[in-house]
């Protein structure tokens, strides 16, 4: 095989420079016995995108490995020091998940930023990323980093950095960031070794913080005591999850909690499953059939870094169905506003926050109860730019998006699963003190509103012409775009890239009022809404679809259901995306 020469010289590079012996064989493995791996692993380096890293794990310039993390963290590190000049002490608070590799990669980040002389606070075991989050602040960090690649496959891992306020890197900072890594070309073996002096381990002290506010957040003690037997089964998917959630829902009294044990215990391999995604049902099989097995009322689950939460109900015949995360966000934005309006805590002042790709119901929700509802960009760095905007000005509820993502309250500042998924069993709670269970209550609300049904398609497209394709698909929905889908006029055009809104009924356009993005919307004339955008960490193109419809009755539930997936599937056909 004819392997092209940057690709040779940069493994040479390796080969050559100061790596270790370790290292240097399984390149020399590669050389000899897998090419392929071998491009694979050097054709590029392994991009420090807005977020961090993210990436399969081996050696090369293309991997997660010691190096690459590293380099990652002397370029996080050079900027730290430019951005906090003063003297006073940098401190970066640092935590990982059950991932393979996490507590050593966690190790090396801490041990780089300790050699440049930064306070490291690294949390004694695996955590949940929003604890993490949460530690930046309650510790007074400049900085925080966690270990996780999320819900991605077994074979890979990741590298995500936080600013001050506990928040995802965001403009200024991500490319600032970005830029001093992209300086660095390698690393000195002495920023690897252990450096006690600058590294202080922490643990239960953060735990108890955090559980303190978590608790604070209950709105209704009453329901919850009311309902302390409420059938809960819970599913980590062998994830950070298990350090908090059992304790969660212990200390604001649910007494009826079951665990699913052969998903208990924390594994990268992640073995019961094969992706540790809750968005995928196959990863809540396990919870599904406990449930059904005991009898229980709810199923929740949190992936491998415990952001986002998969969410089973009983649904209007009785069965154990899942929800998706824009009904779960519905439930939650609804329950919310109904428990401070009930409270007396809606004065005008406050707000929640979702993503431009999240349904619209939760606009509509939010209008009835005179609460400003925010759009903002794919990703929870968004929102919490929105909290840091408005800080000591305006009181945040909550937001979310349809990922599976939830924010309670701003004591964190990232998604949150652990909060999320004790506000939803709160919920679930409260419905029961009405006869009720959480379906009924979407239900309601499905009738009280409007109905609305969302559905995705996600088109991978491999490599540079995969890219390319993608780029092309998007060019052509910018300059040719649908006057119309299954008989419906295009009411609106959004483009996040142009930053501007054309409106065909009235002929009027707004500038959009957030970051240029990559992303396209088309509203029908009766509320439907479709979102275009290519994935920003990978070779996908991803198509959200939201229609809307009448239910006068919660017994016809079935029949517009299967009418509204029916016209998703109609526009699917007529956008030729089968």
């Amino acid at each position: 095989m004819e392997i092209d020469t940057s690709i040779i010289k940069r493994a040479q590079t390796w080969l050559d420079g100061d790596f270790d012996q370790e290292t240097k064989e399984k390149i020399q493995f590669l050389f000899e016995k897998d090419q392929d791996e071998l491009i694979d692993a050097f054709y590029r380096d392994l991009e420090f995108g807005t977020g961090g890293l993210r990436g399969i794990m081996g050696v090369g310039t293309n991997r997660m490995n010691k190096y690459t993390v590293g380099m990652a963290t002397m370029g996080l590190a050079n900027y730290l020091k430019m951005m906090f000049p003063s003297g006073n002490l940098i401190k970066v608070a640092i935590a990982h998940d059950s991932r393979n590799n996490s507590r050593f990669f966690a190790t090396i980040t801490a041990n780089v930023l300790a050699y440049y002389g930064i306070k490291v606070f690294l949390f004694d075991d695996l955590r949940p990323t929003p604890e993490l989050s949460f530690a930046i602040r309650h510790l007074k960090c400049n900085s925080g980093i966690v270990i996780t690649a999320s819900h991605n496959p077994k074979e890979y891992n990741g590298y995500k950095v936080y600013w001050d306020d506990g928040a995802q890197l965001v403009y200024p900072h991500d490319k600032n960031v970005i830029t001093e890594v992209l300086k660095i070309s390698n690393i000195p073996q002495a920023a690897f070794l252990d450096n006690p002096e600058m590294i202080e381990i922490i643990g239960d002290e953060v735990d108890n913080a955090y559980m303190k506010e978590l608790v604070a957040n209950v709105l209704r003690p009453d329901v919850i005591k009311n309902q302390a037997n409420l059938g809960i089964v819970y599913t980590p998917i062998h994830g950070s999850g298990i350090t908090l959630m059992p304790r969660a829902f212990q200390e604001i009294g649910f007494t009826n909690f079951n665990i699913v044990e052969a998903q208990k215990i924390p594994d990268g391999n992640f073995p019961t499953v094969k992706s540790p995604n809750p968005e995928e049902p196959l990863a809540l099989a396990m919870a599904m059939n406990l449930a059904q097995d005991i009898n229980a009322d709810l199923v929740l689950a949190t992936d491998p870094d415990a952001d986002r939460l998969g969410v089973g109900v009983r649904d209007n015949h009785g069965d154990l169905i899942l929800l998706n995360g824009n009904q779960t966000a519905t439930l939650l934005t609804y329950y919310l506003l109904e428990q401070w309006n009930y409270n007396g805590k809606i004065t005008g002042s406050e707000y929640m926050v979702k993503t431009i790709v999240t349904s619209e119901l939760l606009v509509e929700i939010a209008d009835s109860f005179n609460v400003e509802m925010f759009d903002v960009l794919t990703g929870f760095k968004f929102i919490a730019e929105v909290i840091r905007d408005l800080e000591g000005k305006r009181k945040f509820i909550g937001g979310g998006e349809e990922s599976y993502g939830f924010m309670v309250s701003d004591f964190i500042r990232d998604k949150d699963a652990i909060s999320a998924c004790t506000m939803i069993a709160e919920a679930s709670a409260w419905a029961a003190t009405q006869g009720k269970t959480l379906f009924g209550i979407l239900l309601d609300i499905y009738k009280k509103y409007k109905f609305y049904r969302e559905g995705l398609i996600t088109i991978t497209k491999k490599g540079k012409s995969g890219a390319e394709e993608i780029m092309a698909m998007m060019d052509s929905y910018r300059n040719n775009p649908f006057k119309s889908l299954i008989g419906l006029k295009v009411h609106e055009i959004r483009d996040y890239q142009l930053k501007v809104a054309k409106n065909f009924t009235d002929g009027t356009e707004k500038v959009i009022e957030l970051p240029a993005s990559n992303v396209i919307q088309f509203f029908l004339e009766d509320g439907s809404k479709i979102t275009v955008r290519p994935s920003g960490t990978e070779p996908k193109i991803k198509f959200y679809f939201g229609v809307v419809g009448k239910l006068n009755d919660t017994d016809e539930f079935d029949e517009v259901n299967a009418r509204l997936e029916k016209k998703i599937k109609d526009i699917i056909t007529e956008m030729n995306l089968n």
